[in-house]
């Protein structure tokens, strides 16, 4: 198993898929019913939520990230706020990326407290909270669009164009996590990721629905230090295959692989399979950031396996670099609607 989602997702509909269907429509009128009906809570503070349309990686948390470093050249102090999949805390907790673990916070929380105020809470509404409490003036949150508990200032839609939104069935049939003229609706914007043309479909409906539309593209921070080597690369992400394209990209040698479901943590066989079989063939180890975090210290030989492994570390950088700051921007003057549609909504209350 390489993520949590079964390969048929992502490959063109077949029995598998069509025998899941009573089961997904279910699904899809209670996702689509919740998403239009839930009452959904103000936050204290302006509030995007970055998600996706499907199970699986899209490119939220550096999309999230991309967001963040606007806000901050805008002078605001951004938070960010995040379920903590993978973690196992059940306190609203601030996240301390040189003292929590994955296994308390979960892995991506680690990822994003780099770079700004981050706060991990099953009950998002709480977190939001404990954000604006902590001085946050806007919150970015990666991933709960499909949750309903918060209303979004904007909402960012977050697509791969390698893989779209598979084949296009909702859960458990595909991947889709609610039907997709629901999502749409609720979306403020789509962002697609890469030059691949399997979320073309995706980004025509959305422009005819009239949401605006935005590209970006993965890119990868390295020194060229990996041309020519030969290197094991290993990764427990929703989509492997993807991170590893992105090593041969720096010219780096692709002699093994091992591939890992997403937020995996991993045995102490599986890391030293991987330091033993790096050594007895002189392979150079190299993973993402993303499960570099997971390595606990103090773990076996996970210590051993963080040094030796080197990191590709990924940015998404937009087409037009002016568009994160515009995101900022409606952001803010959304806000500023609602909490005037919100003080309009009290004076009337007390005058009746």
């Amino acid at each position: 198993m390489v993520s949590e989602a079964p390969p048929f997702w992502w490959t063109k509909a077949d029995w598998r898929a069509y025998a899941l269907w009573p089961f997904s429509w279910v699904y899809g009128r209670i996702a689509g019913m919740r998403m239009d009906r839930a009452r959904r809570a103000s936050a204290p503070v302006p509030l995007i939520c970055v998600g996706n349309f499907t199970v699986g990686g899209a490119g939220k948390t550096p999309t999230a990230i991309a967001l963040a470093r606007a806000a901050k050249a805008k002078g605001l102090k951004p938070g960010f706020l995040s379920r903590g999949y993978g973690g196992s805390l059940d306190v609203t907790t601030i996240v301390d990326p040189h003292h929590h673990r994955a296994r308390d916070v979960g892995d991506e929380p680690l990822l994003l407290a780099r770079e700004a105020l981050t706060v991990v809470c099953r009950r998002r509404v709480e977190g939001a909270r404990k954000l604006a409490a902590e001085g946050a003036d806007i919150i970015i949150m990666d991933d709960g669009f499909q949750s309903a508990r918060l209303a979004f200032d904007f909402a960012l839609l977050v697509v791969d164009s390698g893989r779209g939104i598979g084949n296009g069935h909702l859960v458990p049939s595909g991947p889709v996590r609610a039907p997709i003229g629901d999502q749409l609706r609720h979306a403020t914007a789509l962002l697609k990721i890469g030059s691949g043309s399997a979320a073309d479909p995706l980004v025509r409906r959305a422009a005819r629905a009239g949401k605006p539309v935005y590209a970006a593209e993965t890119i990868r921070i390295d020194d060229g230090q990996l041309t020519g080597v030969k290197v094991l690369a290993w990764a427990g992400i929703a989509d492997p295959e993807k991170f590893f394209r992105t090593v041969r990209e720096t010219g780096a040698i692709i002699e093994e692989t091992r591939s890992f479901p997403d937020h995996h943590h991993f045995s102490d066989d599986e890391i030293t399979d991987l330091l033993d079989r790096a050594a007895s063939q002189g392979y150079t180890l190299v993973t993402t950031s993303k499960d570099m975090v997971r390595l606990e210290p103090g773990h076996g030989r996970a210590g051993e396996l963080a040094a030796k492994s080197k990191v590709i570390e990924i940015d998404v950088r937009f087409d037009d670099p002016s568009v994160p700051g515009k995101i900022i921007d409606r952001t803010l003057a959304a806000a500023r609607a609602r909490k005037l549609r919100e003080a309009k909504a009290v004076t009337l209350r007390r005058g009746r």
